[in-house]
């Protein structure tokens, strides 16, 4: 079973390589250049992954707890999951392609970037502030390690 450690380093390594590549995507010469690419794709790849391992190791048991908070907590981070893999789906099926960027429009890329980057920020504070106390009361010290 993944650890709370393990989960809240996802995190922040997504949040670092989001605030960085917000920054380098903005000079249009480095914009797709291949370190830039890299740095896209491990962080888009990363978002999927924690997305996943949520899902596959969390919910299911708070899903069908007996305490009505916490299984109203586990719907809607589900349904949220639901969503921003949609978005996701989306996103990269308009600027990415064979794991290349394709950016035709260099501000709406920007701004499209810094808008999901945006939602994972807000996901990844509402998990550690909402979600993981509520996961601590089912799960908890078997996550602890």
């Amino acid at each position: 079973m993944v650890s709370f450690k393990e989960l809240n380093e996802q995190n922040h390594k997504i949040i670092e390589r989001t605030k960085i590549i917000s920054y380098m995507i903005q000079d249009r010469t480095i914009c797709d250049s291949d370190v830039t690419c890299d740095l896209f794709f491990d962080v888009m790849d990363r978002i999927k992954s924690h997305m996943d391992v949520e899902e596959r190791e969390l919910y299911k048991s708070m899903l069908t707890h007996s305490d009505h908070k916490i299984k109203q907590t586990a719907e809607n981070f589900l349904s949220g999951s639901a969503e921003i893999k949609r978005v996701y789906k989306q996103y990269m099926k308009r600027w990415c392609h064979n794991k290349n960027l394709r950016i035709k429009n260099h501000q709406q890329f920007i701004k499209e970037t810094d808008d999901f980057f945006e939602l994972i920020q807000v996901r990844i504070i509402n998990e550690t502030e909402k979600f993981y106390p509520a996961v601590r009361k089912v799960y908890g010290e078997q996550m602890a390690a």
